[in-house]
């Protein structure tokens, strides 16, 4: 199978946050300075080139390097948290706790004292040290963002897929170990149905593929590979906005179970929920799964339906308002993480022509990165909205 060639389904080239914006990638050179690090992912095209982590950290790079992460933290609040999750893993939560305090305390003062000095000479100083102020914690808070979800992997021990352009050798690009295992773990049976789907669909590669089948080698442009990444990130925070919208409608219908809840009253529980992220699987799903599921679905068996069914009855504009990312922190976040990992280590921007080799367990070893890094960032984008308010993606 050459992707390189092959024509994707027109839903899977442009990422949807609203109706008026698409997540594209960087066509001018970042502003983010992006160093050289050693990564803990070896890719390699053979046994004579390999991409692979240094012993120790060089003493003259700095404390963020031997993270082994593709984006760098800009902000004091990140590379400081980057420092303790080094050196003292134990107290991140609370370190992460106390920086969002502080933020939060940062931007409040400055917006107060832009409202006490509206009338004063000094009113437009003030609305600019605000402004400023703003875009330097939101910075922060996408650098605190980043580096939970960081943490999330290391929990279950896999390392995040180092930058690309230091581990392509000859057009050729291999990444192991797959930890398949562990990046499925994560998911509950349910959803992990749902994600094989997906892998299933944007890379070919089916469930009960063979070892051959995994191994065999397939091209496609970085570019294609960047945005099945991003599209799968969207997926995986998509699938966990879904889930808990799921389980809030079982609950209720398991409370209201003897009211007959009618299918307005039901839909008027997802207003309760959060708003989530892009398209379902591409648009991929076969007539027969449609059928079988809309057979014995009914409200009142709300709490056996499963959540293939419940995500596949969703109409436009439900679907449109789960798929949508909350934060314009998390839209700015996948933007700078995509462009860190594909993007050249110089510039920034991604070749859109050039073709690469690898092979389908590879590709699948990005997909299943990008879903867990999307279900991470749902989590983490909530648990930050408890302590710093987050800008809404509009």
């Amino acid at each position: 199978m050459d992707l390189a060639t092959t024509t994707l389904p027109s839903r899977s080239l442009y990422f949807y946050f609203s109706p008026k914006t698409t997540l594209t990638f960087p066509t001018k050179p970042s502003v983010v300075s992006l160093k050289p690090r050693g990564v803990s992912v070896i890719a390699s095209a053979g046994a004579s080139h390999h991409c692979e982590s240094s012993s120790s950290s060089n003493s003259n790079s700095n404390s963020n390097s031997s993270l082994n992460s593709p984006l760098e933290q800009r902000s004091q609040a990140g590379k400081f948290l980057s420092s303790v999750l080094q050196n003292h893993r134990q107290l991140f939560h609370v370190a992460v706790t106390e920086e969002l305090k502080l933020l939060a305390d940062d931007r409040n003062a400055a917006v107060s004292r832009m409202l006490l000095s509206s009338h004063s000479d000094e009113a437009s100083l003030h609305r600019r040290i605000a402004q400023l102020k703003e875009h330097e914690c939101q910075i922060a808070v996408q650098d605190v963002m980043y580096l939970s979800i960081f943490y999330k992997f290391s929990e279950i021990k896999v390392p995040l897929v180092p930058r690309l352009s230091r581990c392509i050798y000859n057009g050729r690009l291999e990444i192991w170990p797959s930890k398949d295992w562990e990046l499925e773990s994560i998911h509950s049976l349910e959803v992990l149905d749902m994600v094989k789907e997906h892998v299933t669909a944007v890379t070919g590669l089916r469930a009960d593929s063979s070892v051959t089948e995994n191994w065999a080698i397939t091209k496609i442009t970085r570019l294609t590979l960047g945005q099945v990444y991003v599209a799968s990130i969207l997926y995986g925070y998509f699938l966990k906005s879904a889930l808990l919208r799921h389980c809030l409608e079982r609950t209720v219908g398991l409370a209201n179970q003897d009211l007959h809840l009618s299918h307005k009253t039901s839909l008027h529980f997802q207003e309760l929920c959060s708003y989530g992220l892009e398209t379902l699987l591409f648009g991929r799903v076969s007539n027969r799964q449609s059928v079988s599921c809309s057979q014995g679905s009914s409200n009142s068996e709300m709490k056996l339906e499963p959540l293939k069914c419940y995500v596949m009855g969703f109409d436009p504009e439900t679907l449109q308002r789960c798929a949508k990312l909350k934060s314009k922190e998390a839209v700015n976040l996948i933007e700078s993480h995509s462009s860190a990992l594909f993007g050249d280590e110089k510039t920034g921007l991604i070749e859109n022509d050039e073709v690469i080799l690898t092979s389908f367990s590879s590709m699948k070893r990005l997909v299943l990165e990008a879903v867990a890094f999307g279900s991470f960032l749902w989590d983490t984008e909530e648990y930050i909205e408890n302590l710093y308010k987050l800008k809404e993606n509009n």
